[in-house]
């Protein structure tokens, strides 16, 4: 089969598409036939060798990918080849077939493409992860998001007004702040004009209830001390490449609370829980409350130009790589 395969850490273009082996499902295990795969900020990271998993080389990179099954492991029950599924794959998902575990495959809806279940399982279960299990979001509440019109910022955006909340959509740009608009976003605050601070300060009364931050870098400081009574930052990643510093004094005086989500971790560690979650999902997309918004897809062979556009942090949206499957 043909693969995107990284011998060498650097940038996007160090990537090399090959004939590689064809995997084989061993218990627990199913291998799928790929059809899209989602491209993410941390397949980057990984590719260049600035992530907390360092894999050996060579490796294939790629977290997730949607397609059919092809073939199931000893011990596999529940699955059937021939299905529609998502998989959460951690590695791998860079090309034509990926074995993944049982417990990371969920059958899709039959109104979803492959194109939206291929960035759906990343980006919707960090954000409902987030925002459900480590935030606990209310209806009523106000929640912030940095970085909005990014894939995982985005999903935060629809995720927070299915559960009723209030949501504040923050990006650069006037383009970037009407896709959250349209994706439910009740008000925006433009990084490259407003104040941030002033901005929140205008539009809440006392706060924040919940941050949910994919970006870390200046606005992190502020967006701590925009917090009401009670509130919850989540730290979710660093898309500007600065990790931030933040006042635990300002977390004292608010009672509020610093929350780490690192969902391939935790769904691993969880996968009954995670289950549930894509299944709340999915009945959401079935409704028309999430509407993934892919604003580019590439070849498979073309998955490092995919990932340099998510890289550089010009993708509105998810960007996925389709094969002919």
């Amino acid at each position: 089969m043909k693969a995107q395969l990284c011998r060498t850490l650097g940038a996007p273009d160090t990537l090399r598409y090959e004939d590689v082996a064809s995997p084989v499902p061993g218990p627990g295990e199913v291998l799928v036939e790929v059809h899209a795969s989602g491209v993410n900020f941390p397949d980057g990271l990984i590719v260049a060798g600035n992530y907390q998993t360092k894999p050996p080389l060579p490796f294939v990179p790629g977290s997730e990918a949607a397609g059919v099954v092809q073939a199931i492991g000893a011990d596999v029950t529940g699955i059937a080849v021939g299905t529609r599924v998502l998989a959460f794959c951690g590695m791998g998902g860079y090309a034509e077939q990926v074995v993944v575990s049982a417990s990371m495959i969920f059958p899709i809806p039959d109104a979803m493409s492959y194109t939206d279940a291929a960035g759906f399982a990343v980006t919707y279960g960090t954000s409902c992860h987030g925002l459900v299990d480590r935030a606990d979001l209310r209806a009523g509440e106000t929640l912030l998001v940095l970085g909005a019109s990014g894939g995982v910022g985005l999903t935060a955006v629809e995720i927070g007004k299915a559960l009723g909340a209030r949501v504040i959509a923050a990006a650069s740009s006037p383009e970037k702040l009407e896709l959250c608009r349209a994706h439910g976003a009740d008000e925006t605050i433009d990084y490259s004009r407003d104040d941030l601070k002033e901005r929140l300060a205008a539009l809440t009364d006392g706060g924040v209830d919940v941050v949910y931050d994919p970006v870390g870098g200046d606005h992190a400081q502020t967006a701590v001390r925009s917090l009401a009574w009670g509130g919850r930052y989540l730290t979710v990643g660093y898309a500007s490449g600065d990790i931030p510093k933040v006042g635990l004094n300002r977390l004292l005086v608010c009672s509020g609370s610093v929350h780490g989500v690192l969902w391939g971790a935790w769904a691993k560690r969880n996968p009954e829980r995670n289950a549930d979650n894509m299944n709340r999902l999915f009945g959401w997309y079935e409704r028309g409350a999430l509407r993934p918004h892919v604003s580019a897809t590439f070849p498979l062979t073309n998955a490092a130009e995919a990932l340099d556009v998510v890289m550089g942090r010009r993708a509105l949206g998810k960007v996925v790589l389709t094969s002919a499957g």
